[in-house]
């Protein structure tokens, strides 16, 4: 579970800005040396994200200096209420130079991380032609339509159930300069209802030219998808893979080590895993030079597997 917000994003330290209070503006740091998170206090009051609401930030905090943005709780949206990215690209003019963004960076004491309310993030590409880095956390109402996005280069969900169509998004956009894409797919009772073809067009790699790093993660399918991970193109042009937080079993892994080859990774993660500890210790002489997580195993006997993030 998640616990904590952001202390650090894309290599800035995080100041956060409440909405609801005036800030000490003597206080605040330059404002392109941080990432500014920008939230409610609580999600249960009734103030949310508006653009009125936005406004106390870009008074208090020249936002044409602003390359990173976090956006926090935005509480409890009435009928008829505009999203958060409805607000944030309706004020893209604010912010010409913002390079990364995080939509949610909510954690357990305000906001479950399967009831967090998405939206449809697509126009924010349109909106912030420059931005590098997209990570998004919730997936009830996410949507995501085809796009092309020149300059992306690390895109991530974070989701206790990431809906199949957001994948197939993903796996239908062009993205020629994303160095780095991790998708928690998790569990079809939050949402997650994801299949293997549907990450066909990811792990062939056409439209992921520049690949450098995969994770298709948190899955109660993890050995299903293992076993595509295996006869992947794109895997020949991994540094770094990330099968880990999800069901992964001796299937899977064997699999996964019956397949191409591996050895050319720098890093391998499988942590949360259900494996016994005889294909564990075949992992680690299958791949002696490669960096690998196996921590937090699970009981491979367990009737019941759990993804590491779900509700």
């Amino acid at each position: 579970m998640i616990h904590s917000h952001l202390g650090e994003f894309d290599g800035l330290p995080v100041t956060p800005f409440d909405m609801e209070t005036d800030p000490d503006t003597t206080a605040l740091p330059p404002a392109g040396l941080s990432a500014w998170r920008v939230s409610l206090t609580s999600g249960w009051r009734e103030e949310r994200i508006t653009p009125a609401v936005l406004d106390r930030f870009a008074a208090a905090v020249d936002t044409t200096l602003v390359t990173h943005l976090i956006m926090g709780h935005w509480g409890i949206r009435a009928p008829g209420d505009p999203t958060p990215v409805e607000v944030l690209t309706g004020a893209a003019e604010r912010f010409p130079d913002l390079r990364a963004l995080f939509l949610g960076d909510i954690v357990l004491e305000e906001r479950e991380i399967s009831w967090i309310e998405q939206c449809d993030i697509t126009p924010v590409f349109a909106a912030f032609p420059g931005l590098e880095r997209l990570e998004v956390r919730g997936g009830e109402d996410l949507e995501l339509k085809p796009v092309r996005a020149e300059r992306l280069k690390t895109l991530r969900f974070e989701s206790g159930g990431l809906p199949g169509e957001v994948v197939r998004g993903v796996a239908a956009c062009e993205f020629p300069a994303l160095e780095h894409l991790d998708l928690w797919l998790g569990h079809s009772n939050y949402g997650g209802d994801a299949t293997v073809g549907d990450l066909a067009p990811i792990l062939s790699g056409e439209r992921l030219p520049s690949l450098r790093h995969l994770g298709l993660e948190d899955s109660e399918i993890q050995d299903d998808i293992a076993a595509a991970v295996a006869a992947a193109p794109i895997v020949a042009r991994l540094e770094s893979l990330s099968l880990g937080m999800g069901a992964l079993s001796d299937q899977g892994v064997e699999a996964l080590l019956s397949g191409q080859p591996l050895t050319h990774l720098a890093s391998l993660d499988l942590r949360h895993h259900y494996m016994t500890g005889g294909m564990a210790d075949r992992v680690r002489a299958a791949l002696p030079s490669v960096a690998l997580d196996l921590s937090d195993a699970q009981d491979p006997d367990d009737e019941w597997r759990y993804v590491a993030v779900a509700e």
